[in-house]
């Protein structure tokens, strides 16, 4: 029999913490898939944040280090400057990225760091109980929205990626989704393609995945890529938002 599934040398055996249908272990995957095939792991460094992706450096077979809660952009920026040779990059979820951390992303990505982002938007808080966050969607019930997002009360939801993508310093923003066999492919050549513009010292970028959180949606994993579909790409097209 033919063998159609092998693990990346860059992604450990170990057991999986994330909920059924999460998708932070198929981005944890192409990341690493993304790493072997440009034979980077024993260059690679990798900034792992508080939130759901916590324990990412339990999966990663490389560099992982980890910083407090919304500083991740600022400790990939300090490693970057001191070991210019190495791909560095930041694994972060909306509420690290979006909410606490906001400052950093923005003012990395205007100074123009070498750097790569991937931000994992499931429009949640995972690790600490389902409340709302900055990418909640207007009407999406959460911990903290029971009756769903208020545009008056709270706001809309922030639109990250069209945000940084008017900043001079940000080369490549691209959104992308893993609710499908088509846009996981996808996402590996949107990962792929940040690493590489990192590489060629050309700047800050960052990859945008819409992932599904069934537990805190209150969906089945089923139902979820349904509400990605027909709800989340409303709010948040998929595609290149800069560096077309």
């Amino acid at each position: 029999m033919d063998k159609v599934f092998t693990r990346p040398n860059s992604l450990r055996d170990a057991e999986t913490h994330y909920c059924a249908g999460c998708g932070h272990g198929i981005v944890h995957r192409l990341v690493a898939e993304v790493i072997d095939e440009m034979g980077l792991r024993e260059r690679t460094i990798g900034i792992a944040p508080v939130g759901c992706a916590v324990l990412a450096y339990d999966y990663w077979n490389f560099d992982v280090t980890e910083a407090a809660h919304g500083r991740t952009p600022a400790v990939a920026t300090g490693i970057k400057r001191v070991l210019p040779d190495r791909l560095v990059f930041t694994y972060q979820g909306d509420g690290d990225l979006a909410a606490i951390g906001t400052a950093e992303t923005v003012h990395a990505a205007n100074r123009g760091e070498d750097i790569s982002i991937i931000f994992v938007n499931n429009g949640v808080y995972g690790m600490t109980g389902g409340q709302m966050a900055p990418t909640t969607l207007l009407e999406q019930k959460t911990a903290t929205t029971p009756t769903g997002r208020d545009l008056k009360r709270d706001g809309a939801p922030l639109k990250i990626s069209e945000m940084l993508a008017v900043l001079d310093g940000a080369v490549y923003i691209e959104r992308t989704s893993v609710h499908s066999p088509a846009g996981v492919n996808k996402t590996k050549k949107a990962i792929e393609r940040s690493f590489q513009t990192q590489m060629d010292k050309k700047g800050f970028s960052m990859v945008e995945i819409i992932s599904p959180c069934p537990t805190y949606w209150g969906l089945t994993p089923r139902e979820s890529l349904k509400w990605i579909e027909e709800r989340i790409f409303k709010t948040y097209p998929l595609g290149v938002i800069k560096g077309k």
